[in-house]
């Protein structure tokens, strides 16, 4: 006789149990809310100067007459303390908030996953001594360690994707390390080596592919997370220079006017930070649920 298997329950009555149908309904709503305020983004920085006909007041150009004008139909977002359209700021300011995410991840992903698929492939004191140099970085706390990079280097649009570059990829090289001790074992690569098959080669074509899925799920959360630290470095005068637009320079400029009543500087400011790394989040969570083979059970 077969056996009869209970019923599997999830704590409560009517919750969501992951992996469940309805789960992944919720999800991929949410995931797709979230790319269209990504989509809403990236079109508005594409496209900034034909969005607003404020365009080289979201380059810098001051208007000293029109300045602290609150949200209005001329000024949608009010304008700041140099009378430049805030809208126009926020838009042209996307444009550097995307570019340090972008620059951020692939130059962190370059080089922690040649890193990491190096010591892992070849082992032994290459292994050793590549992650001795990755536990150094990973000492530091990666906040601490941008900013110490970022005042090193200086103010501008460049050495702020170094300084977070240089605090992550550790982490990279240690997830890419992991994937890659497994798969040197595997009946494949043991057979691509018997053949010969040069170890670069086998690398690039074959281990490497294989080990990447956890490096995307993770590179795609770490957009929004590089969108906030440049934002941070930004407010405390490490990241680009004026007359750049950038939100944590906006927030930083309008900080001390939101007590005199000022709000739409930093608010809007804020609010632009806040949804577009909330969105990559969620996309990050979207992309783990779909790529990770445990969160997807039957129900």
């Amino acid at each position: 006789m077969a056996e009869i298997k209970p019923a599997r329950r999830f704590m409560g009555t009517g919750m969501m149990r992951p992996g469940s149908s309805a789960w992944y309904y919720r999800r991929s709503w949410l995931g797709m809310a979230a790319a269209i305020v990504v989509l809403i983004f990236v079109l508005g920085a594409l496209f900034a100067p034909w969005l607003t006909p404020y365009a080289d007041q979201g380059r810098g150009v001051p208007d000293l007459p029109s300045r602290l004008q609150g949200p209005s139909w001329s000024h949608w977002m009010g304008t700041d303390d140099l009378g430049r359209d805030v809208l126009a700021r926020i838009l042209f300011g996307a444009r550097t908030a995307l570019l340090v995410a972008i620059g951020v991840v692939t130059l962190a992903v370059a080089v922690g996953v040649v890193i990491g698929a190096v010591a892992g492939y070849f082992g032994g004191w290459v292994d050793e001594v590549l992650m001795r140099l990755t536990d150094t970085f990973l000492a530091f706390p990666p906040l601490l360690l941008a900013v110490i990079v970022a005042a090193a280097l200086g103010a501008s649009l460049q050495n702020t994707i170094i300084a977070i570059a240089v605090s992550w990829w550790p982490w990279y090289a240690r997830q890419i390390r992991a994937q890659v001790l497994s798969l040197r074992e595997r009946p494949f690569v043991q057979a691509l080596q018997a053949i010969g098959v040069p170890s670069r080669t086998i690398l690039g074509r074959h281990v490497i592919p294989n080990a990447m899925s956890p490096v995307w799920v993770q590179a795609t959360a770490d957009l929004g997370a590089s969108v906030l630290i440049a934002a941070g470095l930004s407010f405390v005068g490490l990241g680009p220079r004026p007359p750049t637009a950038d939100w944590g320079v906006m927030i930083n400029d309008g900080r001390q006017l939101v007590l005199s009543g000022q709000w739409w500087i930093a608010g809007f400011a804020g609010a632009a930070i806040t949804l577009v790394a909330l969105a990559f989040n969620l996309i990050g969570d979207v992309v783990r649920d779909v790529t990770d083979p445990k969160t997807r059970g039957s129900e």
